[in-house]
């Protein structure tokens, strides 16, 4: 494959969206083919697991259940659009991937890091992205902007301790891959961040 897969992680609240726009406005300028999607999510189908794992009707899930759907919908997902993008030379950008399932499955939810880790290797063999930038910040601060935005999801309902877990998850896989995972501070002012963001980027492009 020709192009290149870059995910952007992160519990709630920390920016991911606006950043994202940010990062393919960069990639952009530089006359490049940018693929931007989402997880769970991207693909006819993937949206569809996506709705219901968001549901925030269905609070009885079992864990187990979650965890599956979640690596159904990726390999949708890998199937439909990021294989063919990158097969096709675009750069993928992915607003979350399986790091978040280590994170809210595993570190969220309990669910063993080593089934998560066989799901992984069955669903993606060794595909891996090449950068995974981690937007971080304090829960209280991104539960606080999540409170404005209005109905919450399945996942946004869920208490700060999850949301500790969470994010303690993520940054415990950012200090074992540091060749794969850049930590942005996502409490700076969005210059801040969007500095540190193509900081990362020129990086790569190195």
């Amino acid at each position: 494959m020709s192009g290149h897969f870059i995910t952007i992680e992160g519990s709630e609240g920390v920016g991911k969206t606006t950043n994202i726009n940010f990062i393919r406005e960069y990639l952009e300028e530089k006359k490049l083919k940018v693929t931007v999607t989402r997880e769970p999510g991207g693909s006819k189908l993937a949206e569809e697991v996506r709705a219901l794992l968001l549901n925030h009707r269905q609070d009885d899930m079992a864990n187990d259940a979650e965890l599956l759907l979640m690596f159904a919908a990726r390999a949708e997902h890998l199937h439909k659009v990021i294989h063919p993008a990158l097969k096709r030379g675009e750069w993928v950008i992915s607003d979350r991937f399986t790091d978040a399932t280590y994170a809210y499955q595993g570190g969220g939810r309990g669910i063993s890091m080593e089934r998560i880790a066989q799901l992984e290797n069955w669903v993606q063999g060794d595909f891996r992205p090449e950068l995974t930038l981690l937007l971080d910040a304090p829960v209280s601060v991104g539960l606080k902007r999540v409170g404005k935005r209005g109905e919450l999801d399945r996942f946004e309902k869920e208490k700060s301790d999850f949301f500790e877990r969470v994010r303690n998850t993520y940054l415990e896989r950012a200090r074992i891959l540091p060749q794969c995972f850049r930590v942005i501070d996502a409490t700076c002012p969005l210059e801040e961040v969007q500095s540190q963001i193509k900081t990362s980027l020129d990086d790569f492009f190195k």
